[in-house]
């Protein structure tokens, strides 16, 4: 099986992504804009910058939201989670993945962080 990875981190030692396979296995995402400044905001502005960023890295390993299986969330307020929850499913209308959401401190000062899995066959 042939690895490829998406999206390498200039300074931090990871990738966005890693196809193995068939499958697409995300880091987790926080709300970092594309020039790589961290987006403030409450739950819904930071859940809607860290759904796109995932998005767009899907989009790099060829596949979309529709692809992904399983979710992990970090909330850094449990009092979040119904806010954060509607958001997600505006991005997850059908069929949503399965999903682990737990509350914790995050490494950078954001409010959510949130990992995906991603099953899409190769071309």
């Amino acid at each position: 099986m042939q690895k490829q990875t998406f999206g390498v981190h200039p300074v931090v030692p990871l990738s966005a992504a890693v196809r193995a396979g068939d499958h697409i296995h995300l880091s987790g995402q926080v709300p970092f804009a594309a020039d790589g400044t961290l987006v403030g905001g409450d739950i819904e502005v930071q859940t809607r910058q860290v759904l796109d960023n995932i998005a767009a890295v899907l989009k790099q390993a060829g596949a979309t939201l529709d692809d992904v299986v399983k979710t992990t969330i970090w909330l850094s307020d449990p009092a979040d989670f119904q806010r954060f929850n509607a958001v997600y499913g505006e991005y997850f209308p059908k069929n949503p993945p399965a999903r682990s959401c737990v509350a914790g401190r995050l490494m950078v000062d954001a409010k959510v962080e949130v990992e995906a899995l991603a099953y899409k066959p190769s071309a």
